[in-house]
């Protein structure tokens, strides 16, 4: 089975022309023969791989948690409470892989290395320059711990307990939609449905409800641990070990034995 694995795009031949439009041009012209493209379900193979099915006359597969077969792949549906499985008669298959449902693969070599040109420019657009967030922490989506907040944290301000206890277990730090909503934390530490996707082995909520759109985000997590001051908090269904408790009283207590 030929496959073209598309990784995140960095500098090189098309650092002057990155926009999505123009690497999805290039995919195509690279195509060829291969009958599998894909890559992680990322922001940038989210912008990029619908183009390329489009241009390919190919249904795009998003999301894809599980390989049955060459033709046939499992992906989730409904925020995650359904598993729908497809199967493509598409000649090239364009895919997008939920990589924290994966367990990383052994190393098999390395591959060849092939220079490129840059792909046709449509010019409706142009890429002017990346800002990158600069943070001692782990990256969100490949942390083995991740410390959120939600709505109950209630400020910016507050958010500097959630920090502070990240910081101390060497965490990420993640936050619900609500959280972000509020403003009381960046769109990038967003968890859920419309934000990240994680997994890590420990996964700390801290006064999140458990809003089934924040639950497709974190419930593959290995351990769950909620801290909530409302027993009745949907977010205790999904949790290993839950605290019922003031989150202000019990993260600075949990931050102190850590």
């Amino acid at each position: 089975m030929a496959v073209i694995l598309l990784a995140e795009i960095n500098d090189g031949a098309l650092a002057v022309d990155a926009t999505a439009k123009a690497v999805a041009a290039l995919i195509v012209r690279l195509a060829g023969d291969y009958s599998h493209i894909v890559a992680p379900a990322t922001a940038d193979a989210k912008n990029i791989l619908p183009r390329v099915a489009v241009l390919l006359d190919a249904m795009i597969l998003t999301d894809v948690t599980a390989v049955v077969d060459a033709d046939t792949f499992e992906r989730p549906i409904y925020a995650g409470n359904a598993i729908q499985t497809v199967r493509s008669k598409d000649e090239k298959k364009v895919i997008t892989f939920r990589t924290s449902t994966f367990e990383a693969a052994a190393s098999t070599g390395a591959a060849a290395i092939e220079t490129i040109g840059a792909g046709d420019n449509p010019a409706l657009s142009e890429w002017v320059e990346d800002k990158m967030a600069e943070s001692d922490r782990p990256e969100l989506t490949s942390a083995k711990i991740v410390v959120s907040g939600g709505r109950g944290v209630g400020s910016e301000e507050n958010f500097a307990l959630i920090e502070k206890l990240a910081d101390k277990l060497g965490a990420a730090v993640g936050a619900s939609r609500a959280a972000v909503d509020s403003g009381f934390a960046p769109n990038d530490w967003q968890v859920g449905q419309t934000g990240k996707i994680v997994a890590p082995d420990l996964y700390i909520a801290v006064g999140i409800s458990g809003a089934i759109q924040h639950l497709a985000g974190m419930k593959d997590s290995k351990v769950i641990v909620a801290i909530n001051k409302d027993e009745e908090a949907p977010i205790f269904q999904v949790a290993d070990f839950g605290l019922v408790a003031d989150l202000f009283d019990a993260v600075p207590d949990l931050a102190g034995k850590v």
